[in-house]
């Protein structure tokens, strides 16, 4: 029986996240309940995957807003402060960004701080769910793509622990799976921080889906031997040529 997850939690009090640096040997959940706290956890890679440290961002910001309200602190300011102690967490990562400039809307459309608590709070139940629709409709696109029995090469972690949600890259696996199309899956080890060999490898392992974990200096190897129908893989940058960075 596959066993999928999903490795963020929030329930309007505090942000709950699958520490990805204990795995794959240990699953442990740290619970931030503070803006400085999440930000620790980003910086510290407790999270990581460009959706996933955007929801974390989102998260903090509402975490900053409560605390300023119960505080009698200035609600703009407050928030300010909170964007530029998370925008120094992974200045490369545009989720983040994104997210704390959403934030910063939803505050400014509040009509008085108690209820920008509340907005905000609430906007972090709309990223997730709007993750999980995104994940959902990339997972079906890409398997729809894959022929019967494909052999999938994947490198990073593009799943739930990165997205929060189903995962993109890894999503389209995940679905392939569910519809019987999958024969195997090689994971990259990912270097230096073995995204693959901890994390992917992890994922894959609990949902019983079949893959071989192989050396990054492999993935050459294997496509040229014919062993490859497809390889998927997040796109963190995309060039006007349709070149892909990840």
């Amino acid at each position: 029986m596959a066993e999928w997850f999903e490795s963020i939690k929030w329930d309007g009090e505090a942000l709950v996240l699958l520490d990805q640096t204990r795995l794959p040997h240990e699953e442990c959940w740290v619970r931030c309940a503070t803006v400085d706290e999440v930000a620790g956890a980003i910086s510290e890679m407790k999270v990581r995957g460009a959706p996933a440290i955007g929801l974390a961002a989102a998260a903090g910001m509402a975490l900053a807003a409560k605390e300023a309200v119960r505080a009698g602190r200035e609600l703009e300011a407050a928030l300010e402060q909170a964007s530029v102690t998370l925008a120094r967490t992974r200045p490369t990562a545009v989720n983040l960004f994104w997210a704390l400039d959403r934030a910063r809307e939803t505050a400014r459309s509040a009509p008085s701080a108690e209820e920008a608590v509340v907005r905000l709070s609430r906007l972090v139940d709309v990223l997730l769910e709007e993750q999980r629709e995104s994940d959902r409709a990339i997972a079906d696109y890409g398997a729809a793509l894959l022929p019967d029995g494909a052999r999938v090469l994947t490198h990073c972690n593009t799943g739930a622990l990165a997205t929060g949600a189903y995962g993109t890259a890894l999503g389209v696996v995940r679905r392939a799976h569910e519809l019987g199309k999958l024969a195997l899956v090689y994971v990259d080890e990912s270097r230096p921080r073995l995204q693959g060999a901890r994390l992917t490898a992890w994922e894959l392992l609990r949902a019983g889906v079949p893959f071989r974990l192989v050396v990054d200096a492999a993935a050459a190897s294997l496509i040229a031997r014919g062993l490859v129908d497809a390889v998927i893989v997040g796109a963190d940058r995309i060039a006007a040529n349709g070149d892909v960075a990840n």
